[in-house]
């Protein structure tokens, strides 16, 4: 989408789909599909086919042309697994993220049952690269704290949870094999209200379980005002990022031209 991004806990994002479906609670008032339905319709617009799941292959080529190291988001208008999306498809951009190892890249998904599936198989040599981190999201016990055992059971070197947006106290969490935890409230109209003291219960097992801790954001109908300052402080933690050599134009050309062969082969 962007080699720049406003989204506070990373640098860029980068979508090689777009579109998705709802599939709990977490995406009743999702941003993206918000987003994505005001340019249906708007000829030759990214989004011209509205929120309807695409693939974008042309996008898979962006890491290797970008020459600056970045924590890329990937997908923050999709989910590289959702079932529209075919294995081949995943694997091919598993060998960008191989390819291109400058980057750091955050894969998050509330399709965790097939990501783990994935990671325990076909992707288990990216599920070990310390430049991929793998997360899930997390909105309530019900749909989300499932998902955070399905991550659990990924052989992933990093492992991550989104708790955005947060919609209840989750209670106690089992954050072991978890580097990281993001938190946030809901922003946008109709955006469900968040109690500090769920945010707190979550910090607080971060700070006893050694996790680090990213506060994100209040929310809300003004996102901007309410801010994203907890007791007095922000919380900005994220996992050290692996320092990896740019690669050269000549290896760089070469991987491109690699990923250009394996997406005509995909037929799409």
């Amino acid at each position: 989408m962007s080699d720049h991004s406003s989204i506070e806990w990373t640098d860029a994002t980068l979508n090689p789909t777009r579109g998705c479906t709802k599939i709990s609670p977490g995406c009743a008032h999702c941003y993206a599909e918000t987003f994505a339905e005001r340019f249906r319709g708007v000829p030759g617009h990214p989004y011209e086919q509205g929120f309807d799941l695409r693939l974008v292959p042309q996008k898979l080529l962006d890491p290797l042309r970008w020459t600056e190291p970045k924590m890329i988001f990937v997908d923050s208008m999709s989910d590289l697994f959702h079932e529209g999306i075919t294995d081949a498809y995943i694997m091919t951009f598993a060998r960008v993220m191989e390819l291109a190892p400058w980057h750091t890249y955050q894969v998050l998904t509330k399709r965790s049952r097939r990501m783990r599936d994935l990671l325990q198989t076909k992707l288990r040599n990216p599920a070990q690269a310390r430049n991929v981190w793998w997360g899930v999201s997390v909105e309530n016990r019900e749909h989300g704290k499932p998902r955070i055992d399905h991550l659990r059971e990924a052989p992933a070197a990093i492992r991550f949870l989104s708790i955005e947006p947060l919609l209840e106290d989750l209670g106690e969490l089992n954050l072991s094999g978890v580097s990281w935890v993001i938190v946030g409230g809901e922003s946008g109209p109709g955006a469900r209200p968040i109690d500090a003291n769920w945010v707190r219960s979550i910090r607080d097992q971060c700070l006893e379980s050694g996790v680090k801790f990213f506060f994100k954001q209040w929310g809300g109908t003004r996102k901007k005002r309410n801010g994203r300052i907890l007791d007095d402080r922000t919380y900005d933690e994220s996992p050290e990022r692996v320092a990896t050599p740019v690669a050269s134009l000549e290896e760089r050309l070469a991987a491109i031209a690699e990923i250009e062969r394996a997406i005509e082969a995909l037929k799409l």
